[in-house]
C-alpha cells in the first residue's frame, strides 16, 4: 500500500510557528488575521467540496482513456477546441480547478491544453454585456477574439517549451 505524504507539512508548522510568535508580542492583529482565514475558508470549502464532486464523477463515469483521447498527446484540434469552451464556460475561482487540471494531468492532459484553458477563463459570458455597455461591441468582440487567439498561442508555446525540455 502506497504511503500518503503530505507535501507542504514544513511550510505549514512554520506558518503556524510565526502566528504563534507573533501572536506573542501583537495578538489583537493575529486575532484579525485568524478571524479572516476562518472567513476565506469558511467561503472556500463549498467550492473544493464541488471540485471533489467533479473529479469524482469524471473518474466514475468517464474513464482516463476515454478523456485522453480529446486532451491527450493527439488530441489535436478537438482538444484546443474543448479547452477553449471549458475555459469560457469554466467559473469560479482559478485555484479551484488545480486539483482537477492536476489529477487530469497525471493521467496524460498537455500542459499547453491547461493552458489554453487557464486563459480562456479570461473571456467571461456573464460579463459580456456589461463590457459591452461599457466598451461597445466592437471592441468586446475584438478583445475575446484576441483573448482567445492567445491563448492557444500561449498553450502551443508551452507544448514547444515543455518537449525542448525534455529532449
Amino acid at each position: 500500500m502506497k504511503k500518503f505524504k503530505f507535501k507542504g507539512l514544513k511550510f505549514l508548522f512554520f506558518v503556524i510557528a510565526l502566528l504563534i510568535l507573533l501572536a506573542v508580542f501583537d495578538f489583537e492583529n493575529i486575532a484579525k488575521i485568524m478571524d479572516k482565514v476562518a472567513n476565506m475558508l469558511y467561503r472556500l470549502i463549498p467550492i473544493f467540496i464541488l471540485v471533489i464532486v467533479i473529479t469524482a464523477l469524471i473518474n466514475y463515469f468517464l474513464k482516463p482513456k476515454k478523456i485522453m483521447k480529446y486532451f491527450g498527446k493527439d488530441s489535436g484540434k478537438k482538444g484546443i477546441l474543448y479547452a477553449l469552451l471549458g475555459g469560457i464556460i469554466s467559473h469560479g475561482p482559478m485555484y479551484a480547478w488545480y486539483p482537477m487540471l492536476d489529477d487530469m494531468r497525471k493521467h496524460g492532459l498537455k500542459f499547453g491544453l491547461i493552458a489554453i484553458f487557464m486563459y480562456a477563463r479570461a473571456v467571461k459570458i456573464p460579463l459580456l454585456p456589461f463590457m459591452i455597455g461599457l466598451f461597445g461591441l466592437p471592441f468586446t468582440i475584438i478583445a475575446n477574439i484576441y483573448i482567445l487567439i492567445f491563448a492557444v498561442l500561449q498553450g502551443k508555446v508551452i507544448d514547444l517549451l515543455i518537449s525542448e525540455k525534455k529532449r
